[in-house]
């Protein structure tokens, strides 16, 4: 009887204890203890972006994102644009690695051109992202797309599309990027594992247009006054294949021939597929990339020696758009990057 009376009197004494407690707690605040030191973490850092180019939709999105951070959190954030020059970008890169930056974020026109820079860099304690395009070096992260999974996705939509009966032959075309540049070899790649199991499929060109746009229009029409039967084509980027999809029209194919292409999911993207221009577009979602580039970048500054032995591979999460699925926010603009 003794021990329920004390039960009964102390535990809600001791609870209205803890509660008073609490509510003071709640009433003063309290600091986080991780807040300082993580915002210290950026004080007099610097990343340095290497593209490809500056200009078109995925190093401006990437770009965009990645000195918006930099604003928020008060590192140095710049960029060296070697303009489609690869001479240029490994003259760049050679440079920085003499300035020693914390981070280089580096987009590989191929898989060879910056290898042995990108080993120097590491050696020199920087650390290096490496985007959408992999160079033969592996380091701490890539992120980007997976060119094999997106060629596997690109052929078995083709393979629907152009199945015997299915459209006006089992005729397909290949208009590759550059041939040495990851995402074509690794996409050739995923292609090939699903076309290597439909031998209904023939594969009348198979050609590259270097990311150019006039190239693939010129291949395009050469290959449609060719096989005027044409079924589908398999293009390795929409900024190119802008050019793929007007030799379509001009030959009067629209419709008729099926375009899969794919890209960075920006607003252009979305406007060939409502005219017509692309048949499917695989997004690759910039935003998407901008996000694990500046949790890549953000890691490593708080922390750099705990991730200078890490190899992080972040996939992107790929989704194929067509016609019915261009709707408001299926596309990205450079205002919705910060919405």
């Amino acid at each position: 009887m003794r021990s329920r009376v004390w039960f009964g009197r102390v535990l809600p004494a001791l609870f209205g204890i803890t509660l008073l407690a609490f509510g003071v707690a709640r009433a003063d605040g309290i600091d986080d203890p991780l807040r300082a030191p993580t915002l210290n973490a950026f004080k007099g850092k610097t990343v340095a972006f290497l593209p490809l180019s500056m200009g078109f939709d995925l190093t401006e999105g990437w770009g965009a994102m990645m000195k918006h951070q930099a604003d928020e959190l008060g590192y140095k954030f710049e960029i060296r644009d070697p303009n489609w020059n690869t001479d240029a970008g490994a003259q760049a890169l050679t440079q920085l690695i003499s300035e020693k930056p914390d981070i280089i974020v580096v987009h590989n026109p191929d898989v060879q051109s910056y290898a042995r820079l990108l080993k120097k860099a590491e050696a020199a304690g920087i650390a290096i992202i490496q985007v959408n395009m992999k160079s033969a070096t592996p380091t701490q992260y890539y992120v980007g797309a997976d060119w094999i999974g997106l060629g596997e996705r690109a052929a078995n939509e083709v393979v629907k599309a152009c199945a015997p009966g299915k459209g006006p032959s089992t005729k397909i075309a290949i208009v590759q990027g550059a041939l040495t540049a990851a995402a074509s070899i690794y996409q050739i790649k995923g292609v090939d594992n699903v076309l290597s199991k439909h031998p209904e499929i023939k594969v009348v060109s198979n050609q590259a247009a270097d990311w150019d746009a006039s190239k693939a229009r010129a291949v395009t029409q050469t290959v449609l006054q060719q096989n005027p039967d044409l079924c589908g084509i398999i293009g390795f980027w929409d900024g190119q294949d802008t050019g793929t999809g007007a030799a379509i029209r001009e030959a009067g194919k629209t419709g008729k021939v099926f375009l899969i292409t794919s890209g960075g999911g920006a607003k252009s993207a979305c406007e060939n597929l409502e005219n017509g221009t692309f048949s499917a577009d695989t997004s690759y979602d910039v935003p998407g990339q901008g996000r694990d580039i500046n949790s890549a970048i953000r890691a490593i500054l708080e922390d750099k020696a705990a991730t200078k032995d890490l190899r992080v591979v972040l996939y992107t999460p790929l989704r194929v758009l067509t016609k019915a699925d261009v709707k408001p926010g299926a596309c990205w603009t450079p205002q919705s990057l910060f919405e």
